[in-house]
């Protein structure tokens, strides 16, 4: 049953109970921090990854912050900012970057609203699950490049391969 269904009048629903009914409904862990913002943990395969969405009335937009801890080695910086922007070339929404005095890698979007619209508990579920499989998909690349010593090119490679078939 698709999320629509499931959270009757969402669309009269402000952007930030909407993203609160959501994780309810996966029984993510979440903390409404104030009226236009919310954080929760979603848990993947690599890790735990902290999200917030905030919602800016001024410019009508949800933005969407995924992070998660990575301390690479100082001389692994410039390869590690090479793989982000390898990565944020393969990204059609949303972009990653690396915040050095946080020692956080950062996946962010920022769904624009303008003009009174509405985001659709779906709409924003899939933002949602895109940022986490975004984070999940390139974790490997950031981690190779960071502590195996791997080109940005090769760790991508290896990031960006799908295996093909059945076992």
């Amino acid at each position: 049953m698709a999320l629509t269904e499931q959270i009757p009048d969402a669309d009269e629903l402000h952007p930030i109970d909407l993203v609160e009914h959501i994780a309810e409904h996966h029984d993510w862990e979440f903390d409404r921090i104030t009226d236009d913002q919310i954080a929760m943990a979603v848990e993947g395969q690599w890790r735990t990854y902290s999200i917030t969405l905030a919602w800016s009335g001024y410019d009508e937009t949800l933005r969407l912050i995924c992070t998660f801890e990575m301390e690479p080695p100082e001389d692994r910086l410039p390869a590690l900012y090479d793989c982000l922007n390898r990565a944020n070339d393969n990204c059609w929404a949303g972009a990653f970057t690396y915040w050095a005095e946080q020692k956080m890698m950062v996946y962010r979007y920022g769904l624009v609203l303008a003009g009174e619209q509405i985001a659709g508990p779906d709409q924003v579920d899939t933002m949602i699950r895109a940022a986490v499989l975004s984070a999940e998909r390139y974790y490997p690349a950031f981690q190779l490049v960071c502590w195996a010593d791997r080109d940005p090119a090769e760790a991508m490679g290896i990031a960006i391969c799908e295996a093909y078939g059945t076992a």
